[in-house]
Protein backbone atom coordinates (compact mmCIF):
# COMPACT_ATOMS: atom_id res chain seq x y z
CA UNK A 1 0.00 0.00 0.00
CA UNK A 2 1.20 3.45 -0.69
CA UNK A 3 -0.17 6.37 0.22
CA UNK A 4 1.31 9.96 0.23
CA UNK A 5 0.85 13.51 1.77
CA UNK A 6 2.13 17.09 1.37
CA UNK A 7 3.89 19.11 4.31
CA UNK A 8 6.15 21.96 5.45
CA UNK A 9 9.83 21.73 5.62
CA UNK A 10 11.48 25.01 7.42
CA UNK A 11 10.08 27.32 4.24
CA UNK A 12 9.84 24.29 1.50
CA UNK A 13 7.41 22.20 0.62
CA UNK A 14 7.47 18.41 0.69
CA UNK A 15 5.81 15.07 -0.20
CA UNK A 16 6.01 12.30 2.69
CA UNK A 17 5.53 9.04 0.98
CA UNK A 18 4.55 5.60 3.17
CA UNK A 19 5.00 2.23 1.64
CA UNK A 20 3.79 -0.81 3.69
CA UNK A 21 2.54 -4.54 3.44
CA UNK A 22 2.08 -7.12 6.24
CA UNK A 23 5.67 -7.46 6.72
CA UNK A 24 7.26 -3.85 6.68
CA UNK A 25 7.06 0.06 6.77
CA UNK A 26 9.16 2.57 5.37
CA UNK A 27 8.12 6.37 5.51
CA UNK A 28 10.48 8.81 3.14
CA UNK A 29 9.90 11.99 1.70
CA UNK A 30 11.27 14.14 -1.67
CA UNK A 31 13.38 16.26 0.52
CA UNK A 32 16.72 14.59 0.14
CA UNK A 33 15.11 11.83 -0.87
CA UNK A 34 15.87 10.36 2.22
CA UNK A 35 14.13 7.37 4.53
CA UNK A 36 12.52 9.26 7.39
CA UNK A 37 11.03 5.81 9.29
CA UNK A 38 11.54 2.19 8.79
CA UNK A 39 9.98 -0.28 10.74
CA UNK A 40 10.69 -3.70 10.54
CA UNK A 41 9.43 -6.58 13.13
CA UNK A 42 11.06 -8.66 15.98
CA UNK A 43 11.16 -12.43 16.55
CA UNK A 44 7.40 -11.83 18.08
CA UNK A 45 6.23 -9.75 15.14
CA UNK A 46 6.77 -6.32 16.61
CA UNK A 47 7.34 -3.56 14.55
CA UNK A 48 10.25 -1.03 15.43
CA UNK A 49 11.67 1.90 13.80
CA UNK A 50 15.18 0.70 13.03
CA UNK A 51 16.31 4.34 11.46
CA UNK A 52 17.30 7.35 13.34
CA UNK A 53 15.65 10.83 12.83
CA UNK A 54 15.34 13.89 13.49
CA UNK A 55 12.10 15.28 15.54
CA UNK A 56 10.21 17.20 13.48
CA UNK A 57 9.78 18.13 9.44
CA UNK A 58 11.86 21.86 9.97
CA UNK A 59 14.95 20.24 11.11
CA UNK A 60 15.66 18.25 8.07
CA UNK A 61 16.76 21.35 5.98
CA UNK A 62 20.65 21.52 6.83
CA UNK A 63 20.92 18.40 9.17
CA UNK A 64 24.20 18.20 9.40
CA UNK A 65 23.99 14.28 10.42
CA UNK A 66 22.74 13.30 7.17
CA UNK A 67 19.82 11.42 8.71
CA UNK A 68 18.64 8.93 5.87
CA UNK A 69 19.42 11.12 2.92
CA UNK A 70 20.81 10.73 -0.55
CA UNK A 71 24.05 11.94 0.08
CA UNK A 72 25.98 13.73 -3.16
CA UNK A 73 27.04 15.11 -5.67
CA UNK A 74 29.86 12.63 -4.42
CA UNK A 75 29.49 11.21 -1.01
CA UNK A 76 32.13 10.90 1.57
CA UNK A 77 35.09 12.77 1.31
CA UNK A 78 37.65 14.81 -1.45
CA UNK A 79 40.98 16.00 -0.12
CA UNK A 80 41.13 19.93 -0.58
CA UNK A 81 37.86 19.35 -2.97
CA UNK A 82 40.55 19.03 -5.73
CA UNK A 83 40.52 16.58 -8.25
CA UNK A 84 41.37 16.27 -12.08
CA UNK A 85 39.61 14.42 -14.60
CA UNK A 86 41.18 13.88 -18.46
CA UNK A 87 43.81 16.49 -17.39
CA UNK A 88 41.10 18.96 -16.39
CA UNK A 89 41.13 20.29 -13.29
CA UNK A 90 38.42 20.78 -11.07
CA UNK A 91 37.97 22.53 -7.67
CA UNK A 92 34.72 21.86 -5.67
CA UNK A 93 32.97 23.60 -2.19
CA UNK A 94 35.14 23.08 1.10
CA UNK A 95 32.68 22.23 3.97
CA UNK A 96 34.55 20.39 6.08
CA UNK A 97 37.73 22.30 7.18
CA UNK A 98 40.25 22.30 3.70
CA UNK A 99 38.07 19.40 2.50
CA UNK A 100 34.79 18.53 0.52
CA UNK A 101 32.32 15.78 1.90
CA UNK A 102 28.89 14.46 1.21
CA UNK A 103 28.56 17.16 -2.25
CA UNK A 104 29.24 20.19 -0.69
CA UNK A 105 27.43 23.58 1.03
CA UNK A 106 24.51 22.72 -0.93
CA UNK A 107 24.90 18.93 -1.13
CA UNK A 108 21.55 16.76 -3.17
CA UNK A 109 20.06 16.67 0.42
CA UNK A 110 19.08 19.53 0.98
CA UNK A 111 17.01 19.97 -2.89
CA UNK A 112 12.86 18.80 -2.69
CA UNK A 113 13.57 16.30 -5.46
CA UNK A 114 11.00 15.65 -8.37
CA UNK A 115 8.11 12.58 -7.19
CA UNK A 116 6.57 10.02 -9.29
CA UNK A 117 4.85 7.00 -7.10
CA UNK A 118 4.50 3.88 -8.62
CA UNK A 119 1.58 1.78 -6.48
CA UNK A 120 1.66 -1.41 -8.46
CA UNK A 121 4.93 -1.83 -7.53
CA UNK A 122 5.04 -0.46 -4.36
CA UNK A 123 7.18 1.84 -4.87
CA UNK A 124 8.50 6.28 -5.78
CA UNK A 125 10.98 7.25 -7.48
CA UNK A 126 12.54 10.64 -6.65
CA UNK A 127 14.59 12.80 -9.54
CA UNK A 128 16.85 15.84 -9.65
CA UNK A 129 18.53 17.73 -11.75
CA UNK A 130 22.05 19.00 -10.66
CA UNK A 131 23.68 22.08 -13.16
CA UNK A 132 26.76 22.14 -14.49
CA UNK A 133 28.83 24.04 -12.59
CA UNK A 134 26.81 22.62 -9.02
CA UNK A 135 29.00 22.87 -5.98
CA UNK A 136 31.91 23.18 -8.77
CA UNK A 137 31.35 19.90 -10.32
CA UNK A 138 31.34 19.64 -14.29
CA UNK A 139 28.17 18.54 -16.25
CA UNK A 140 24.46 18.57 -15.94
CA UNK A 141 24.07 15.52 -13.68
CA UNK A 142 20.40 13.68 -13.87
CA UNK A 143 19.75 11.71 -10.59
CA UNK A 144 16.83 9.17 -10.19
CA UNK A 145 16.58 7.07 -6.80
CA UNK A 146 13.62 4.33 -6.98
CA UNK A 147 12.71 2.96 -3.53
CA UNK A 148 10.93 -0.43 -3.48
CA UNK A 149 8.99 -2.42 -0.40
CA UNK A 150 9.34 -5.92 -1.63
CA UNK A 151 7.96 -8.36 1.49
CA UNK A 152 10.53 -7.84 4.34
CA UNK A 153 13.56 -6.25 2.13
CA UNK A 154 13.69 -2.42 1.12
CA UNK A 155 15.95 -2.30 -2.25
CA UNK A 156 17.32 1.53 -3.35
CA UNK A 157 18.65 1.74 -6.93
CA UNK A 158 20.39 4.92 -7.79
CA UNK A 159 20.94 5.84 -11.62
CA UNK A 160 22.45 8.93 -12.80
CA UNK A 161 23.72 10.38 -16.23
CA UNK A 162 25.85 13.47 -17.45
CA UNK A 163 26.64 15.45 -20.60
CA UNK A 164 29.59 16.21 -19.71
CA UNK A 165 32.44 13.69 -17.93
CA UNK A 166 31.77 14.40 -13.88
CA UNK A 167 32.76 11.80 -10.65
CA UNK A 168 29.46 10.69 -9.02
CA UNK A 169 29.31 8.58 -5.42
CA UNK A 170 25.57 8.61 -4.63
CA UNK A 171 24.87 7.10 -1.31
CA UNK A 172 21.95 6.15 1.31
CA UNK A 173 22.84 7.51 4.54
CA UNK A 174 20.76 5.57 7.10
CA UNK A 175 21.83 5.15 10.68
CA UNK A 176 20.62 1.74 11.98
CA UNK A 177 19.76 0.52 15.07
CA UNK A 178 17.86 -2.82 15.55
CA UNK A 179 16.68 -2.79 18.61
CA UNK A 180 14.75 0.47 17.82
CA UNK A 181 15.57 4.46 17.17
CA UNK A 182 15.09 5.10 21.08
CA UNK A 183 16.83 2.30 22.11
CA UNK A 184 20.28 3.50 23.10
CA UNK A 185 23.46 2.36 21.60
CA UNK A 186 24.52 0.05 18.95
CA UNK A 187 27.89 -1.85 20.64
CA UNK A 188 26.44 -4.56 21.16
CA UNK A 189 24.32 -5.40 18.06
CA UNK A 190 26.28 -8.09 15.97
CA UNK A 191 28.30 -6.97 12.52
CA UNK A 192 29.47 -9.31 10.00
CA UNK A 193 30.97 -7.53 6.83
CA UNK A 194 32.67 -9.50 3.60
CA UNK A 195 35.95 -7.95 3.74
CA UNK A 196 39.32 -8.91 3.92
CA UNK A 197 40.63 -5.61 3.41
CA UNK A 198 40.04 -1.70 4.34
CA UNK A 199 41.36 1.71 3.47
CA UNK A 200 43.18 3.49 6.83
CA UNK A 201 42.28 7.49 6.98
CA UNK A 202 44.69 10.22 8.28
CA UNK A 203 43.45 12.51 11.27
CA UNK A 204 40.51 14.34 8.79
CA UNK A 205 39.36 10.70 7.79
CA UNK A 206 40.84 10.61 4.68
CA UNK A 207 42.48 7.77 3.02
CA UNK A 208 46.25 7.45 2.97
CA UNK A 209 45.89 5.72 -0.11
CA UNK A 210 46.72 2.52 1.72
CA UNK A 211 44.83 -0.51 1.09
CA UNK A 212 45.88 -3.21 5.02
CA UNK A 213 44.04 -6.34 6.03
CA UNK A 214 42.00 -7.12 8.29
CA UNK A 215 43.43 -9.43 9.59
CA UNK A 216 44.24 -8.97 13.75
CA UNK A 217 43.46 -5.41 14.16
CA UNK A 218 39.70 -4.08 15.07
CA UNK A 219 38.27 -4.05 11.77
CA UNK A 220 38.20 -7.32 11.37
CA UNK A 221 34.56 -8.37 11.23
CA UNK A 222 34.71 -11.50 8.92
CA UNK A 223 33.04 -13.47 11.70
CA UNK A 224 30.33 -11.62 13.51
CA UNK A 225 31.21 -9.49 16.04
CA UNK A 226 29.93 -7.04 18.75
CA UNK A 227 29.86 -3.15 17.30
CA UNK A 228 31.52 -2.18 20.32
CA UNK A 229 34.13 -5.62 21.12
CA UNK A 230 37.09 -3.44 19.51
CA UNK A 231 36.18 0.50 18.87
CA UNK A 232 38.53 1.70 21.91
CA UNK A 233 41.12 0.62 19.81
CA UNK A 234 39.86 3.38 17.11
CA UNK A 235 41.22 6.68 16.96
CA UNK A 236 38.85 9.40 15.94
CA UNK A 237 35.57 8.71 18.13
CA UNK A 238 35.80 4.74 16.86
CA UNK A 239 34.28 3.39 13.23
CA UNK A 240 34.22 6.02 10.44
CA UNK A 241 36.27 3.69 7.57
CA UNK A 242 35.35 2.15 4.40
CA UNK A 243 35.88 -1.89 3.98
CA UNK A 244 36.89 -3.34 0.45
CA UNK A 245 34.07 -5.98 0.16
CA UNK A 246 34.77 -8.93 -1.74
CA UNK A 247 33.38 -10.14 -4.99
CA UNK A 248 31.68 -7.91 -7.46
CA UNK A 249 27.93 -7.72 -8.73
CA UNK A 250 25.14 -8.18 -6.66
CA UNK A 251 26.25 -10.05 -3.72
CA UNK A 252 25.47 -10.43 0.13
CA UNK A 253 28.03 -8.58 1.93
CA UNK A 254 27.24 -7.95 5.37
CA UNK A 255 24.71 -8.59 8.15
CA UNK A 256 23.68 -6.63 11.34
CA UNK A 257 21.94 -8.38 14.30
CA UNK A 258 20.22 -7.82 17.35
CA UNK A 259 20.35 -10.57 19.59
CA UNK A 260 17.64 -9.44 22.00
CA UNK A 261 14.88 -8.57 19.34
CA UNK A 262 16.12 -11.43 16.71
CA UNK A 263 15.70 -8.72 14.08
CA UNK A 264 18.55 -9.34 11.83
CA UNK A 265 19.57 -7.00 8.85
CA UNK A 266 21.40 -8.09 5.32
CA UNK A 267 22.88 -5.90 2.72
CA UNK A 268 23.21 -7.19 -0.72
CA UNK A 269 24.79 -4.37 -2.83
CA UNK A 270 26.76 -4.09 -6.38
CA UNK A 271 29.29 -1.92 -4.60
CA UNK A 272 32.94 -2.38 -4.32
CA UNK A 273 32.94 -0.14 -0.43
CA UNK A 274 30.92 -0.23 2.55
CA UNK A 275 31.52 2.93 4.91
CA UNK A 276 30.53 1.72 8.25
CA UNK A 277 30.05 4.36 10.80
CA UNK A 278 29.24 4.14 14.10
CA UNK A 279 27.93 7.10 14.82
CA UNK A 280 30.71 8.23 17.85
CA UNK A 281 29.81 12.11 16.98
CA UNK A 282 25.80 11.51 17.73
CA UNK A 283 26.20 12.73 21.33
CA UNK A 284 22.96 15.60 21.33
CA UNK A 285 21.55 15.31 17.91
CA UNK A 286 18.17 15.61 18.41
CA UNK A 287 15.84 12.55 18.37
CA UNK A 288 12.67 12.01 16.68
CA UNK A 289 9.91 11.13 19.10
CA UNK A 290 10.06 11.58 22.47
CA UNK A 291 13.43 10.36 23.08
CA UNK A 292 14.86 14.52 23.23
CA UNK A 293 18.22 13.33 21.66
CA UNK A 294 20.05 10.76 20.59
CA UNK A 295 23.40 9.45 22.43
CA UNK A 296 26.85 8.72 20.85
CA UNK A 297 26.67 4.91 18.84
CA UNK A 298 23.06 5.48 18.67
CA UNK A 299 22.91 4.26 15.16
CA UNK A 300 25.39 2.91 12.23
CA UNK A 301 25.84 3.52 8.90
CA UNK A 302 26.14 1.03 6.21
CA UNK A 303 27.25 3.50 2.94
CA UNK A 304 27.36 1.54 -0.32
CA UNK A 305 29.90 3.44 -2.07
CA UNK A 306 32.59 3.61 -4.55
CA UNK A 307 36.31 4.25 -1.80
CA UNK A 308 36.28 7.60 -0.45
CA UNK A 309 38.59 10.49 -2.13
CA UNK A 310 38.56 7.38 -5.14
CA UNK A 311 39.23 10.13 -7.72
CA UNK A 312 42.82 11.15 -6.06
CA UNK A 313 43.84 7.41 -6.02
CA UNK A 314 44.44 5.70 -8.79
CA UNK A 315 45.09 3.05 -6.95
CA UNK A 316 41.39 2.68 -5.55
CA UNK A 317 38.33 2.01 -8.31
CA UNK A 318 37.44 4.53 -10.20
CA UNK A 319 34.18 6.49 -10.40
CA UNK A 320 34.01 9.12 -13.60
CA UNK A 321 30.94 9.14 -15.44
CA UNK A 322 30.73 10.16 -19.27
CA UNK A 323 28.24 10.62 -21.17
CA UNK A 324 26.34 8.23 -22.77
CA UNK A 325 27.24 5.87 -19.68
CA UNK A 326 24.75 5.59 -16.70
CA UNK A 327 25.74 5.50 -12.48
CA UNK A 328 24.00 2.59 -11.14
CA UNK A 329 24.23 1.79 -7.16
CA UNK A 330 22.09 -0.61 -5.51
CA UNK A 331 21.37 -2.19 -2.24
CA UNK A 332 18.68 -4.39 -0.83
CA UNK A 333 18.34 -3.87 2.98
CA UNK A 334 16.24 -7.30 3.67
CA UNK A 335 15.03 -8.04 6.99
CA UNK A 336 14.72 -11.32 9.21
CA UNK A 337 14.65 -12.69 12.40
CA UNK A 338 17.13 -15.30 14.20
Amino acid sequence: MLESFTATAGDQQITVVTISNDQCRVVLTDLGARILELHAPDRDGVLADVVLGRTSYDELPGDQYYFGVTAGRYANRIRKGRFAIDGIDHEVTRNEGENHVHGGRRGFDTYVWSTELDAARDAVTFTHTSPDGDEGYPGTLESRVTYTLDGSALEIRIEAETDRPTIVNLVNHAYFNLAGHDSGTVLDQVLQVDAGAYTPVDAELLPTGEVLSVARTPYDFREPTPIGAHIDEVDNAGYDHNWVLDGDGMRRVATLTDPPSGRRLTLVTDQPGIQVYAGGYLEGASAKGDLGTYAAFAGVTAEMQTFPDSINHPEFPQRVLRPGETYVNVVRYEFSVV
